[in-house]
């Protein structure tokens, strides 16, 4: 996955909470994004974990006074808050709070905040009945009018009001608030919109059969978080999975059949500029469904019809539509595999389509792998195995050429 905290500045704020300890993780989660880390501690953060313990994780000096003990240089709060690209405060706790709200700049936390370029955001961390405190609301609701994002304790979400419990999040929940806020503002696809469909098809036989395939949905999952990663809305049609994407989805359906798939997608379509078909959708569904169990017999004859193609018709929409579109499908194959993908292009108007073969080890339906080669009316490119999320990325990569 295309990584959004890659080279980001961050300046992390740590306070005087029993939670200091996650301070740790939340900094070996952003150094493990690739971000640069500069703590900022306060007196009472000190007592609750050890400037040494979090310099070697970040490998610069804590910084915690106006001026260093080590030499009495000027530590200064005006450049921390010009080299940041964002400040996190977490654990922060109701005295740090109420000292950011009402601008008591008394220790070099506070004063980096009020002079902090980049947008903050904070991770409040106390027992519940300060939390619920009016003061403390109060001082929260004004941090917000001040254009400062408050991760709500127990949501992971950039919250507008009180939910959850007052204990800090968890660290990997701030991260995916990071993710988001930068997602949603940076990225090569922002201003576009991306359909993706993905996971299988169930075709009901009678009220506990069903016919399916082996599709886990994992690969629409990657391509779904890859663009929603770089900027874009994304539109999520997905069958029966297990799986969920990292990022939050624009919107997301969940459907069960190919008939379900085929309305939500041809309707979802009008809204998106490309649409990502990596769904296994059902060639055929039952003709009659029983309302009952069917009893065990010795033979059972089930008579099929084909199921409408999606592909097609959202290639028929491509042709009809006054504005570009750009229509992506996948072809798993297990023989003629580059014939049968170049046939395919063509009578549904794709404008590529991603091969792969069952034949290829570790390739295909229920691995965190695949192998791919990309079809296009200029000829075919091979791609090595890779993960699903890196396979995203090579899929997402070519999407933009055509964009």
């Amino acid at each position: 996955m295309t990584n959004v905290l890659k080279g980001k500045k961050v300046v992390l704020g740590i306070t005087g909470s029993i939670a200091a300890y996650k301070a740790c993780y939340l900094i070996r989660s952003l150094i493990k994004c690739g971000a640069e880390v500069q703590v900022v501690i306060t007196p009472a953060g000190k007592e609750f974990i050890t400037p040494i313990s979090l310099s070697a994780l970040t490998s610069k000096p804590v910084i915690s006074d106006f001026f260093s003990q080590r030499d009495g240089t000027w530590n200064s709060h005006v450049d921390l808050g010009q080299w940041a690209d964002v400040m996190l405060i977490a654990p922060a706790t109701a005295s740090t709070i109420g000292k950011m709200a009402s601008g008591v700049a008394d220790n070099m936390l506070i004063t980096t905040y009020l002079s902090m370029k980049a947008p903050v955001f904070i991770a409040p961390a106390m027992d519940l009945d300060m939390y619920a405190h009016p003061a403390t609301q109060a001082n929260l609701t004004k941090l917000r009018s001040f254009g400062n994002y408050i991760i709500e304790p127990g949501t992971g979400e950039l919250a507008s009001h009180l939910v959850g419990k007052g204990r800090m999040e968890e660290p990997e929940k701030i991260i995916l608030c990071l993710e988001k806020y930068f997602a949603s503002r940076e990225g090569d696809l922002r201003g576009h919109t991306v359909l993706i469909t993905t996971g299988p098809t169930y075709e009901k036989i009678d009220p506990v059969r069903f016919i399916g395939n082996y599709s886990t949905g994992k690969m629409g999952v990657a391509l779904a978080d890859e663009c929603a990663a770089r900027g874009a809305k994304v539109i999520l049609v997905s069958g029966p999975m297990q799986v969920n994407p990292h990022f939050p989805m624009y919107k997301r359906y969940d459907v069960e059949s190919a008939a379900e798939m085929y309305d939500v997608a041809a309707t979802a379509f009008a809204e998106a500029d490309v649409a990502i078909l990596a769904a296994a959708v059902a060639d055929y569904t039952s003709e009659h469904v029983e309302s009952k169990k069917m009893k065990r017999e010795a033979d059972l004859m089930l008579s099929l019809k084909p199921t409408r193609d999606i592909a097609a018709r959202l290639g028929e929409l491509k042709k009809l539509s006054s504005e570009r579109k750009v229509l992506v499908g996948f072809a798993l194959e297990t023989t003629d595999e580059l014939l049968n993908a170049e046939n395919k292009l063509l009578r549904k108007n794709l404008d590529f389509i991603v091969l792969n073969s069952l034949n290829d080890a570790g390739a295909g339906f229920r691995y965190d792998t695949n192998k791919i080669s990309i079809i296009d009316s200029e000829g075919k490119v091979d791609y090595p195995l890779k993960s699903k999320a890196e396979v995203a990325v090579d899929i997402v990569d070519r999407l933009l050429e055509l964009l």
